[in-house]
């Protein structure tokens, strides 16, 4: 029976941030058909000693603690002509476990997860590859230099061009490349000319069972007449530039009409930035938090108002599976099946988006049918066995002997 070699840029457990949540399930699923290696990076010597209750069944797991400061990394990116994003990841550890592997287990297939680990797939390996890009990276990097001024759009214009070049080249060798949502593959069947063949859409899933609704309380915050709930990682440039609009710019139209409202930031690792927000117009910076989705279940409104975005987010989906309303913007509604209007709101501008979220704050009931509906939607839809049904196919192998039933 053949094997497969799994890569991805970071520990695929615990599932505790967006990119980690789909390697996470990817590789479970993959486990269920064929034995796997998996090489990987670890930030931290924390990291890279965690536990994992199925990390016995691997067949073989290659955790290489990442050291390389991105400006060592931006300088090698200048003098090789390569996008900074490959360089930082470099690794001969990471190259050496590879050539390993191929060359001692039948490797049938090299399953690729983010652009960063495609540059390990080896020149000569004969095999199925897939790759699962996630988003359009190089879109990001473009959008990123839009956005900017001075070095920093010289910097962002230039990762963009030659990731677009990279994942060109790479979508080219792979038998199958992936993406989160039907419009991001779109967007790179435009950009490659790839058919949709060759250029798919799996998306992400939400653990309906650890999303129900817990017994506890946030810790953290006193109790208000209305709290307004961000989440995410928040060192991550999108969302640091969401809780700064709607810190700066929606709160204060918010408080005008419920001064007791609260904008509760709940993510790890908030930026200076980020915490420069904590006490203004009614902003509370929490930081990390046992337990999510006691702040999910603790919020009036969860809001996504994110100015740069690609593929499906993973906050708004988690909101909607515990039956909150959520109000984002156009990019972070983007790829979710969703009805604007009956399973969530889209707001159109700032300005919009702090009348949908007054509007949930005034109506209760509007609020709580809005939840309810889309509580229902993602139960029926986004399950992760639903979304990664034909996986294995991709891989080149049979769907698992007894397949998880869809939630």
């Amino acid at each position: 029976m053949g094997e497969i070699l799994f890569l991805t840029h970071r520990v695929p457990w615990p599932p505790n941030r967006g990119d980690k949540i789909r390697s996470h399930h990817f590789l479970q699923k993959l486990m269920d058909c064929a034995p796997v290696h998996v090489a990987c990076f670890a930030e931290d010597e924390e990291e890279q000693s965690l536990g994992w209750e199925r990390k016995a069944e691997l067949a073989s797991c290659e955790i290489i603690l990442r050291t390389k400061p991105r400006w060592q990394g931006g300088i090698e990116a200048i003098f090789s002509g390569k996008p900074v994003s490959l360089t930082c990841f470099d690794s001969a550890e990471i190259r050496a476990y590879v050539a390993h592997v191929i060359a001692t287990r039948p490797i049938d297939c090299i399953f690729v997860f983010s652009g960063q680990m495609a540059q390990f797939i080896p020149e000569n390996f004969h095999g199925r590859v897939v790759m699962d890009f996630a988003d359009v990276d190089s879109a990001k990097f473009e959008s990123y230099a839009d956005d900017a001024s001075g070095p920093m759009a010289w910097v962002n214009r230039r990762e963009g061009r030659l990731l677009r070049n990279f994942e060109n080249d790479i979508a080219e060798r792979a038998n199958h490349s992936l993406f989160v949502s039907e419009a991001e593959a779109r967007l790179f069947r435009t950009r490659s000319g790839l058919t949709d063949d060759r250029v798919k859409a799996v998306g992400n899933g939400i653990d309906l069972e650890f999303y129900g609704a817990p017994d506890v309380q946030p810790e953290g915050l006193e109790q208000s007449a209305q709290m307004i709930l961000f989440t995410g990682q928040m060192d991550y440039q999108p969302n640091v530039q969401a809780v700064q609009s709607f810190s700066h710019q929606i709160m204060p139209a918010i408080l005008a009409r419920f001064p007791a409202a609260r904008f509760a930031i709940v993510g790890r690792s908030p930026t200076d930035k980020v915490m420069q927000l904590d006490g203004k117009n009614g902003t509370v910076v929490v930081g990390a938090v046992d337990d999510i989705r006691s702040w999910i279940m603790a919020a009036d409104v969860v809001v996504a108002p994110l100015r740069i975005a690609r593929g499906i987010q993973n906050k708004v989906l988690e909101a909607m599976a515990m039956g909150k309303p959520v109000v984002a913007s156009q990019c972070a509604a983007e790829g979710i099946d969703a009805i604007n209007g009956e399973h969530f709101l889209i707001a159109d501008s700032v300005d919009d988006e702090a009348q949908l979220v007054c509007e949930l704050l005034q109506d209760s009931e509007r609020a709580e049918r809005l939840g309810e509906q889309a509580k229902q939607l993602i139960h029926a839809q986004y399950s992760w066995a639903r979304q990664l049904i034909g996986l294995p196919a991709l891989c080149g192998f049979s769907e698992p002997a007894v397949a998880e039933a869809a939630e």
